[in-house]
């Protein structure tokens, strides 16, 4: 079975993340054995963006949450490292502006959806609207519970031209969070991802998982699927989350777009210049 099919959320399933294995790794025992197999995967992830920016005809979305130290930079920088940055926009979602705030809790991501031909990956996302103002009541029960069917309905909208969605949850256990924690506290040159943030947020494991378990279950439709990547071994995390993109991207069946010019004449010209320049240097 597939990535794509094993790690995906089927539409309609009750979500329940404590019977996930965060420290899941499929057939492979560690990152040596699993390197060609991951440096496959991004060799495909680059030829198939630059078949979708050529056919420029439809988009991706690659959608990222996950708890604090989750991977969601790491992953970026796998799935980016892969890819032409001409033909990608990542954009991170915090605290709303006071202009984001003064419009619905939609406009920011709508404004940031990825234009014909472009790969987008949002760093957090529309999603954050049923996290964090769930957990910490910034706003009723009952605004943040209708807005699984706005953001099922925006999603819908966005397929509906052409942009194809994914979305990932990076699935870590408490004691993995507490050892990449440390890990920024031991290294220097990592000390300015911390945040009391951070450790503020640990008393609302529980809250949290309550929160990702029905904003997934929710929202994991057929057109914009979720899938729980279990993330406690980061080239796990990379090799699933591009092999799951990949196998998405070919199953669309891209094709180069034809020529606008005539090859032959092109190729009639080409020769001709390159005789005179011949001609020219004797």
């Amino acid at each position: 079975m597939s990535y794509l099919e094993h790690l995906c959320v089927k539409p309609g399933t009750k979500v329940d993340l404590s019977k996930v294995d965060a420290g899941y790794k499929g057939e492979h025992e560690s990152h040596e054995h699993a390197a060609a197999e991951i440096e496959e995967a991004k060799r495909t992830l680059g030829a198939l963006q630059f078949l979708m920016y050529a056919e420029n005809k439809r988009a991706l979305l690659i959608v990222l949450q996950g708890r604090d130290a989750a991977g969601k930079d790491g992953t970026i920088n796998h799935v980016l490292g892969a890819m032409n940055p001409q033909g990608c926009t990542v954009t991170g979602f915090k605290v709303p502006s006071k202009e984001e705030a003064g419009h619905d809790f939609l406009w920011r991501y709508h404004k940031a959806a990825p234009a014909t031909g472009q790969v987008a990956i949002f760093n957090r996302s529309h999603y954050e609207d049923v996290l964090v103002v769930r957990v910490h009541g910034l706003v009723p029960r009952d605004v943040w519970s209708k807005r699984y069917d706005h953001i099922n309905a925006f999603e819908h909208m966005l397929v509906e031209n052409d942009i194809h969605i994914l979305k990932f949850y990076l699935h870590i256990d408490p004691d993995e969070q507490l050892r990449r924690f440390r890990a920024r506290i031991d290294d220097p040159t990592r000390h300015w991802k911390i945040s009391d943030g951070d450790y503020a947020e640990r008393p609302y494991w529980d809250d949290y998982t309550a929160a990702f378990e029905d904003a997934i279950g929710k929202c994991s439709t057929r057109h914009a699927p979720w899938f729980i990547i279990p993330s406690n071994h980061k080239w796990f995390r990379n090799l699933a989350v591009s092999k799951i993109v990949a196998e998405h991207v070919q199953s669309l069946g891209m094709k180069f777009p034809p020529p606008s010019v005539d090859i032959e004449e092109i190729k009639k010209k080409y020769h001709a210049l390159a005789d005179a320049g011949m001609h020219g240097e004797r």
